[in-house]
C-alpha cells in the first residue's frame, strides 16, 4: 500500500535565515520577522517563534509589529530565494526516499514537503523511527518541521497541520484507516479555499466527520465539485499523483551510517554493497544499467550527486564500480557522510548470456567492448565517444554520421556513390587555367601546382529545393570530377557554376 508522507515546515522563511551557518544566525533566539509590500505599506509576511510568542503574526503591518514587539528585527521577504531552498532541501531528503517532491510555500512563509516513503521505511527501522529521523535531522538544520504519514497525500497533509505539536511532531495513521483516525480534523484539513472553508464553519459543518455525514450531491451543488474531489481525495477514492524532483528509478538502494564517513576506502566499501544490491534487482528483472546515479549526504545538509553511463546495457558490480572509481575522485566529503543513495535512472532489457558456449564468443567480445567504451566516455565526455555511421545522402557532407559506438544500424539500402575516404573540412578553392567544359589542365592548391593527367566526370550535386536557401555560394550546384596528377595524387574537384569557381572538396588514397 502506498504511504505518503507531509513534511510540513511551519518556520520556513525565518528559519531559512538563522539556520547554523545562515546569514542571520545571530539571530536565531531574537523576535524576527520578514516584511514584504502589501496594502496599505510594508507587512508581516513570515514571524519566528519569539516574534509570535509577543504577538507578531503574518499580515501585521510593520509598523504595528513594532509597536507590540520594540525589539523586533526585520528583513526584507524573498519568496524566490525561500523556494530555492526549499527544492534543495527536497533534493536532500532524497535520503529516505528517490521519490521526493517540494510543495511550495504558504502565505505564512511556511513550506512543505513530500516524500514517498513507501517499501523504505524498514530501512529506517519502521515508520516511527524513520519519522523520528527527519525530524531530528532537519531540526539539525536549523528547521523546524512536523510530520504527517499515511496512505494519502491528502491525509499525511491534514495530520502534519492538524494532528501534530510541538511536543508531539509526528503523526502516523494506520493504514486503511484514514476515514477513522482523521474524521475528527476540522474541515480545513482538506485543503479547501479559505471561503469554503468559513462558509462550512458558519453552517455548523467544523469536523471532516461531519462533511462526511452530509449527502453529496447538495455540497456539489452548493460548493462545487472541488470540494467532493479534495473530501476523495484525502479518503483515497481518488488518486493524487506527486510529482517528484526525480524520475522513479529502475532500481534503488540507499545506506546510513550510524557514524558519518569520510575516508575514500569507506566511501568505496559502501558503494560496493549498494552496487552488490543494484545489480541483483536488475537481473531479477532481466534489466541492465544504463545510467547510475550516486547521491552522498553530508552531515553539514548538503549533498554531491555523481552519474556514469555506459554504452549498453550492464550489471557487472565491478565494472561499474571502476567507472564510479573515476566520478569519485574529487569528491570532498566536508565533515563526514552520513548517507549514500544509488539509482538506476536508465535502464535497458538485458537478457542472461551464457559465455561457456562457442557461439557466444561474438558477444563476450562485444561486452568487453562496451566495457571500454564506458570507461572512455565517462573519463571523456560521452558526447566525445563515437563512430561514424553511413548515412543515405547524395551530399557529401551529410554522407555521414556521428553514432553511438555500439550503433549497429544497418547501412543505407541504397548503393553508395563512389567518395573520397578524406573529405576537408571546408572545400578550399583552388586557382586554375584556362579550360574547356571539362575540367582544368592544372589547377595551384596550397601552393603547389598540378598537372591534371587523367580525370573522370562530371556528377552533378545541388542541395534539394525543399532544403530551403543555400547555405553557401557553392552550394546551389557543383560539378564533381575525380582527377589525377601527373604525380599520381588523386583529387576531388568541383566547379561552382554560379560564380565559375574550382573547389577541392577531397582526397582519394
Amino acid at each position: 500500500m502506498r504511504r505518503i508522507v507531509s513534511l510540513w515546515l511551519p518556520r520556513f522563511a525565518t528559519d531559512r535565515l538563522t539556520r547554523p551557518g545562515g546569514p542571520l544566525a545571530a539571530w536565531r533566539q531574537a523576535p524576527l520577522a520578514t516584511v514584504g509590500t502589501g496594502a496599505g505599506g510594508l507587512r508581516v509576511v513570515a514571524a519566528n517563534a519569539a516574534a509570535t510568542a509577543q504577538g507578531v503574526a503574518p499580515g501585521l503591518s510593520a509598523a504595528d509589529a513594532r509597536a507590540v514587539c520594540p525589539g523586533l528585527k526585520t528583513v526584507e521577504a524573498s519568496p524566490a530565494a525561500d523556494l530555492r531552498a526549499l527544492a534543495a532541501l527536497a533534493e536532500w531528503c532524497g535520503r529516505w526516499s528517490p521519490l521526493t517532491a517540494a510543495e511550495g510555500l504558504g502565505q505564512d512563509g511556511g513550506g512543505g514537503l513530500w516524500v514517498d516513503s513507501t517499501g523504505c521505511d524498514h530501512l529506517f527501522g519502521g515508520e516511527a523511527a524513520m519519522l523520528e529521523d527527519m525530524i531530528g535531522r532537519l531540526a539539525a538544520l536549523g528547521v523546524e518541521a512536523r510530520a504527517g504519514l499515511a496512505d494519502t497525500p491528502g491525509a499525511a497533509w491534514g495530520a502534519a497541520r492538524f494532528a501534530t505539536a510541538p511536543d508531539r511532531p509526528a503523526e502516523i495513521v494506520p493504514a486503511g484507516a484514514v476515514r477513522q483516525w482523521l474524521s475528527g480534523l476540522p474541515v480545513a484539513a482538506l485543503r479547501l479555499p479559505a471561503e469554503t472553508a468559513d462558509t462550512l464553519h458558519r453552517l455548523g459543518v467544523r469536523r471532516i466527520g461531519d462533511l462526511l455525514a452530509l449527502p453529496r450531491a447538495p455540497l456539489a451543488k452548493r460548493f462545487g465539485r472541488a470540494c467532493l474531489r479534495r473530501l476523495d481525495q484525502f479518503l483515497g477514492h481518488e488518486s493524487e499523483p506527486i510529482t517528484p524532483l526525480r524520475p522513479p528509478p529502475a532500481a534503488d538502494a540507499r545506506l546510513a551510517f550510524a557514524e558519518p564517513i569520510g575516508r575514500s576506502e569507506d566511501v568505496a566499501a559502501a558503494l560496493d554493497r549498494l552496487l552488490a544490491g543494484i545489480c541483483r534487482q536488475l537481473e531479477r528483472a532481466d534489466r541492465g544499467a544504463r545510467r547510475l546515479e550516486l547521491a552522498l549526504y553530508r552531515v553539514d545538509g548538503s549533498h554531491v550527486r555523481r552519474a556514469v553511463g555506459t554504452a549498453r546495457p550492464v550489471r557487472n558490480p565491478s565494472h561499474l564500480a571502476r567507472l564510479f572509481g573515476e566520478a569519485l575522485k574529487d569528491i570532498d566529503a566536508g565533515f563526514g557522510i552520513e548517507a549514500m543513495s544509488l539509482a538506476v535512472t536508465a535502464a535497458d532489457a538485458m537478457p542472461a548470456i551464457q559465455p561457456a558456449l562457442p557461439r557466444q564468443t561474438d558477444e563476450r567480445g562485444g561486452e568487453q567492448l562496451g566495457l571500454l567504451i564506458d570507461r572512455l566516455g565517462n573519463r571523456l565526455g560521452r558526447g566525445r565517444v563515437f563512430r561514424q555511421a553511413a548515412r543515405a545522402s547524395h551530399l557529401p557532407e551529410q554522407a555521414v554520421r556521428p553514432a553511438a559506438p555500439l550503433d549497429r544500424a544497418p547501412p543505407p539500402s541504397w548503393p553508395p556513390a563512389l567518395r573520397p575516404p578524406r573529405l576537408l573540412a571546408r572545400p578550399e578553392a583552388v586557382g586554375t587555367e584556362a579550360e574547356s567544359n571539362g575540367p582544368p589542365r592544372r589547377f595551384r592548391w596550397r601552393g603547389t601546382m598540378h598537372e591534371i593527367a587523367r580525370c573522370d566526370g562530371p556528377e552533378r550535386i545541388a542541395v534539394p529545393w525543399w532544403y530551403g536557401p543555400a547555405p553557401t555560394p557553392y552550394d546551389a550546384a557543383r560539378d564533381y570530377w575525380r582527377v589525377e596528377d601527373a604525380a599520381g595524387q588523386r583529387f576531388w574537384l568541383f566547379k561552382d557554376d554560379a560564380a565559375g569557381v574550382w573547389y577541392v572538396h577531397g582526397m582519394f588514397s
